[in-house]
């Protein structure tokens, strides 16, 4: 898989072989960053990747000027292939990854505040929707932030539902959902 735009543009990260893992395509990838550039600086931000899995939203993120990403990622092997991306990439020193369930990570009290969440949980996975209510209540994002979920067109009744929204972009087989700091 390549990084899209940016410092990284054209360089490759390693995608797992595992049913666990379903990146984001390209073509969704795409869409998605562009329409954020329209948003968001990516300049120095903070950026937090939920169920990260090869990290490719992360490292998008990075190569378009993100000062951190922070990564989620509970599997080993997945997590174990995330460390060669970031080592391929020599972003050690931009980058950390918590090898938690996401469910978990967002329980955490004490934390760094984001300025842009990206969450792309398997796609029939509910728990996302207790992840989102539990960054909102920790304060997870910044003043300003933006968190950012990927879901199925499959889930899109039951993701409006719990999400309390509607999708701001659809692509494909993907639902974009957009969540804002009010503050």
């Amino acid at each position: 898989m390549r990084i899209i735009a940016g410092e990284y543009k054209g360089r490759t990260i390693y995608v797992p072989n595992s049913k666990l893992v379903r990146p984001t395509t390209d073509r969704v990838r795409e869409t998605l960053f562009n329409l954020l550039n329209n948003k968001i600086d990516f300049e120095e931000i903070n950026v937090l990747d939920i169920y990260a899995g090869s990290g490719s939203l992360g490292f998008e993120s990075l190569s378009r000027g993100a000062e951190k990403v922070h990564f989620v990622e509970k599997n080993f092997v997945i997590y174990k292939n995330l460390e060669t991306n970031i080592k391929k990439l020599k972003v050690e020193d931009k980058t950390k990854i918590f090898k938690i369930e996401a469910i978990k990570f967002s329980q955490i009290k004490e934390h760094e505040r984001y300025d842009l969440i990206l969450a792309d949980p398997p796609f029939f996975k509910d728990d996302i929707y207790k992840v989102v209510d539990n960054i909102i209540i920790n304060k997870y994002l910044a003043d300003k932030g933006i968190m950012i979920i990927e879901r199925s067109i499959q889930t899109k009744e039951k993701d409006i539902e719990n999400l309390g929204c509607g999708p701001f972009k659809v692509i494909g087989d993907s639902c974009i959902y957009e969540m804002k700091n009010k503050f």
